[in-house]
């Protein structure tokens, strides 16, 4: 099978998600893989993504809830990129014939005025630098068989990114209770799940102070008119061909996924 390294396990994981073809974990093949290799390979998916004319519009934060934290045995939230190859117009079906196995959940969505570079960064700081929030949804898809995966190999395959959708409306986020913005998720009409931001890390606030002091370690900034997807504020949801996904927040308006 020849020897893993950071550039065969990123061209491994795009290949699958390019022919969208599931596979076993990483660390059946290449247990010495860590949370820090794992991130290595995430930036070397990334450099791939650019190099073939996608462009970095943002980052993603994953195990938010303090639920799948304990679940993956991890204290604080992971980090992930998105590209402009990751947006989904709001309205438009889920595209499964893209995806391998897809999944939806509800997100509190920023878009950032300032950038916003760690360590050192507080919920207060994080929030300062936000232009506008948005609800949104954000369509997971790991490349890993039945979604089962260790924490390296879920950062590796960057944090289970595929499309996100964020809604129409923008609001200023000191106009916000953002622990207390409530969402209502929906598939074909029926209510599946509710939640509110303080699902998110306590605040979603929170999650953008941890995303930046994380990056800042590795390097990197969150930088001016990203968007940050602060995390999912439910359990994702299958989302099957041809159903509908709808989310509907407090103050953030209604984000929806048509049937596919």
């Amino acid at each position: 099978m020849g020897t893993w390294d950071i550039g065969r396990a990123a061209a491994a994981l795009l290949a699958s998600e390019d022919s969208r073809t599931d596979r076993g974990p990483i660390t059946d093949e290449w247990p010495e893989l860590d949370l820090a290799t794992a991130y290595a390979v995430q930036d070397e998916a990334l450099r791939r993504r650019l190099e073939r004319g996608e462009r970095l519009v943002g980052v993603k934060l994953g195990l938010t809830s303090r639920a799948k934290q304990q679940q993956m045995g991890v204290t604080s939230p992971l980090t992930a990129w998105l590209t402009d190859a990751m947006v989904l117009p709001a309205g438009d079906p889920v595209p499964q014939d893209e995806l391998i196995h897809p999944r939806a959940e509800p997100e509190i969505v920023f878009v950032m005025r300032d950038r916003l570079a760690g360590p050192g960064v507080t919920a207060a700081v994080a929030l300062a630098a936000v232009g506008s929030v948005h609800g949104g949804i954000e369509v997971i898809d790991s490349r890993y068989r039945d979604f089962k995966f260790t924490l390296p190999d879920v950062v590796a395959d960057n944090a289970s990114s595929a499309r996100y959708v964020t809604g129409p409306v923008g609001r200023p986020p000191e106009s916000l209770d953002l622990a207390l913005e409530a969402c209502v998720l929906e598939v074909d009409g029926q209510v599946v799940d509710s939640a509110t931001g303080a699902a998110v890390q306590g605040h979603p606030a929170e999650a953008l102070a941890l995303a930046a002091n994380d990056l800042a370690r590795r390097g990197h900034t969150i930088e001016q008119g990203w968007v940050v997807l602060t995390g999912g504020m439910t359990d994702a949801v299958f989302a099957p061909p041809g159903s509908k996904v709808a989310v509907h927040f407090t103050h953030l308006g209604s984000v929806f996924l048509a049937g596919g």
